[in-house]
Order: structure tokens, then C-alpha cells, then sequence
């Protein structure tokens, strides 16, 4: 049965109403972003650790740059005044990149901070902490892509380490993203360490190279990795201080240049 016509009327604005306040907070979402998460100091002694969630300490380990087994080396940790945001609230890294936005994937580590990020046409989907090149043995700072992965393999410095989750992106010197400890400071041989559950998810996220037939040359580059600036050696980790979380890390209007 047809509604009278002033009832299609009242449901028409209705929606129109409706419309109108669903775009207007959409639009607010796109033009004002959630303010940053505050931080504090707190102590981490044996017994404060045993009073935090496994979800909060996976937390500490992100935003302090180290695992577990080194947390447990420390008596104080950077900390959220609020724990209940999502997790990529709380990364150091911008939410969106103009730049990447023309990019289907991009990973950026910003070697100062410690950090990597994830974006998907522009919008950042994952962050986490590394451990890049120590003083002696850097990594080098510019654009490159992801190229070959290996579940498992031996590094070429030492066959007693064992790489899990390899993903390399210089591969004349055998760089790359990989599963290693993290002691809070960059200490690696140039590669770039990850977190065991960050490897294995950018092993998977991550797109190869394609080769030609005889494996001489590149059809297709895999996705890009842009590697800026350098950490500071001279000083304490920026990220221990509690004003650093005040403003996002800024990236770069075009790494290319």
C-alpha cells in the first residue's frame, strides 16, 4: 500500500536530516583529528610488571622500543595515561601521508624515532618499533622496495643467528626487515629488526618483486620502503621523555628529493 504524501514527506526529510548529520560528522572525522594520547613515567619493578595485562605490555614494548626480555632490564617505562585506545592511537606516526596516498602500500621506518609504519593509500594500518644500524654498520637512509622473503634463513654475518620473517629491500647488501631482539636502541648489522608478531605481519602484508624469466632484471617493483634520517647517538633516546609524544613524527612532503 502507497503512504500518504505527507508521510513520504516527513520520512524524506527524515533522511535528508539524517544525511546531512552523517556527513557532517564524517567531515569532522576528516578535518579534525583525535587529539594524542598523553604518557607518563611509571615505575616497572618486578612487582609492578606482574600488575599489567598481556595487551598492555605488548603496548610498552612498542612504545619503549624494546621486547619483553629487555623491558625486564629496566626499572622505569613510558606509559599511556590511558590504555583503552585502539593501538594505532598511539603511534608516534602520522595517521595519514599525503605522499603515499598514490601508493597501494608503503612502509616508512624513521631511524631517529625508532619506528616503522604501514600505509595503505596514504592511511597508516600498522606501526611498530625497530632496532636499525648501529654507529658502525648503518642503515642507509633512502627509497628502496621490498624484494625476496624467506620464512627462515641464516644471516651472511654470523650462521649462528637465525632470521624468522625475513623480508629484504637492498638486496646487493643483503638488508632487511626481520624478526631480532630489541634492546631499545639501534643495534643491528644495517638490517632492520622487528618484533616477532610485526615481522610475521609484514611477511604477509608485503608485496615481492616479479622477475623476468632469467631472473636478470625486474618487472615489477615490490612495495616501497623509504628509510629517513639518522638516529641520534649522542643522546638518550628521544622517546624516553614524556614531551616528545607531544606532536606526531613528520614525514617527509616527498622522499624522493
Amino acid at each position: 500500500m502507497a503512504r500518504p504524501a505527507c508521510a513520504r514527506v516527513v520520512v524524506a526529510a527524515t533522511c535528508v536530516a539524517l544525511l546531512v548529520l552523517t556527513g557532517a560528522r564524517h567531515a569532522g572525522a576528516q578535518s579534525a583529528p583525535a587529539p594524542l594520547p598523553s604518557y607518563h613515567v611509571e615505575t616497572f619493578t618486578p612487582e609492578a610488571q606482574r600488575h599489567f595485562t598481556a595487551a598492555q605490555l605488548a603496548l610498552l614494548e612498542k612504545l619503549n622500543r624494546r621486547d619483553l626480555v629487555f623491558l625486564a632490564r629496566v626499572d622505569s617505562v613510558i606509559a599511556p595515561d590511558d590504555w583503552t585506545l585502539s593501538e594505532l592511537a598511539y603511534s608516534p606516526l602520522p595517521h595519514e601521508w599525503h605522499w603515499a596516498a598514490s601508493q597501494p602500500q608503503v612502509v616508512v621506518v624513521d631511524q631517529a624515532s625508532q619506528v616503522f609504519g604501514a600505509y595503505e593509500s596514504g592511511h597508516l594500518v600498522r606501526w611498530g618499533p625497530v632496532s636499525s644500524g648501529r654507529q658502525e654498520t648503518p642503515t642507509p637512509a633512502g627509497v628502496f622496495h621490498l624484494t625476496w622473503r624467506a620464512r627462515r634463513t641464516v644471516s651472511t654475518d654470523n650462521k649462528d643467528w637465525i632470521l624468522n620473517w625475513y623480508f629484504n629491500f637492498v638486496n646487493s647488501r643483503g638488508v632487511s626487515f626481520h624478526e631480532f631482539e630489541l634492546p631499545g636502541r639501534p643495534a643491528s648489522h644495517a638490517c632492520v629488526r622487528l618484533l616477532a608478531r610485526d615481522a610475521q605481519w609484514l611477511f604477509g602484508w608485503g608485496r615481492e618483486w616479479v622477475l623476468s624469466a632469467d631472473r636478470k632484471s625486474v618487472v615489477t617493483e615490490g612495495t616501497p620502503v623509504v628509510i629517513l634520517g639518522a638516529f641520534d647517538f649522542a643522546h638518550a633516546p628521544p622517546w624516553l621523555v614524556v614531551d616528545w609524544w607531544h606532536a606526531p613524527v613528520a614525514l617527509p612532503a616527498d622522499p624522493s628529493k
